[in-house]
């Protein structure tokens, strides 16, 4: 890396030194008059351009071999987004960023530069280049820098000293909303949990449905069953009702016979019975029961 940085260095050393004289020259052929004026001041107006077009020309083939650094500039002309895009999730951004020093610097271009350059090599890289824009006169320091600085100053004593106190308001702000968006959350999340349960006890009562239908067709069954049976003693208690009155009439009709029967032959024979034989049938019982009168006594 101390070599790739020599190279560097070298080159823009010796690009500057013959913009250097080149521009030395074009100011001595228009002191003479050899050249057009216009010229000298279009070269002249270019020659910073002239200075970083070499630099990056230079920087960039002697970095073409120089490890992942030298590939990232040299890739830096690409053109960009020729790549399909992925259909990968984002990941989601952070909270907080990076570390940084000095405000303003990434702590990864440190840690990129340690292995090579050392502890003082990011500083001593910031400084030369700070030192070079300035001799070189890129960057010109005027009232306007001043006024920066000025600006800057106030802003970081701003920054330290009521930094602290609008970051906890800010924070406490975003707690507040963080919080509401939570609790609106976590209301949306039990509602859903809620009709989650509610959706799970109407699966498990349609599954028992097939149950409920089984015993009600079994109800239904015995239903049917019961009104079958009833009808049927029903129809037996009926049958049986009229034979029962089939036999008390043909009793009744057998009794009558009967009655009338025994008052036919008792008329008859009462009418057969003449007065004399009356009276000798009177005597003869009496004449029994005198006899049996006397086998009584005897007998007692």
């Amino acid at each position: 890396m101390s070599s790739m940085l020599r190279c560097i260095l070298r080159s823009i050393c010796l690009g500057c030194h013959d913009d250097w004289e080149r521009n030395k020259l074009l100011l001595i052929r228009a002191r003479r008059g050899r050249n057009k004026g216009a010229r000298c001041s279009k070269n002249l107006a270019l020659h910073p351009t002239n200075m970083l077009s070499r630099i990056i020309i230079v920087s960039a083939s002697a970095l073409k071999g120089s490890g992942p650094l030298g590939a990232g500039l040299v890739q830096a002309s690409r053109s960009l987004h020729t790549t399909s895009q992925s259909l990968a999730p984002v990941p989601p951004l952070p909270e907080k960023g990076g570390k940084v020093r000095h405000g303003i610097f990434p702590e990864e271009i440190f840690q990129l530069l340690y292995p090579k350059t050392g502890v003082t090599g990011p500083y001593m890289l910031g400084t030369g280049l700070l030192l070079y824009m300035l001799s070189k006169e890129i960057y010109i320091i005027n009232h306007e820098t001043f006024a920066a600085l000025s600006m800057g100053a106030i802003i970081f004593y701003g920054a330290k000293k009521f930094g602290p106190g609008v970051a906890a308001f800010a924070d406490k702000l975003n707690e507040d909303k963080v919080a509401k968006a939570q609790e609106v959350k976590d209301v949306a999340m039990a509602s859903l949990a809620q009709a989650v349960e509610d959706e799970k006890k109407e699966q498990w009562r349609a599954e028992g449905r097939s149950m409920i239908f089984d015993a009600k067709r079994n109800n239904v069954a015995m239903l049917l069953e019961t009104n079958y049976r009833e009808r049927l003693h029903m129809v037996t208690n009926e049958v049986k009702r009229r034979l029962d009155y089939q036999i008390a009439l043909q009793d009744l009709h057998r009794r009558m016979e009967q009655e009338h029967m025994v008052k036919w032959v008792e008329k008859s024979v009462v009418g057969s019975i003449t007065p004399q034989q009356e009276k000798e049938s009177i005597a003869k019982c009496i004449t029994d029961l005198k006899a049996l009168a006397k086998t009584s006594q005897a007998t007692a």
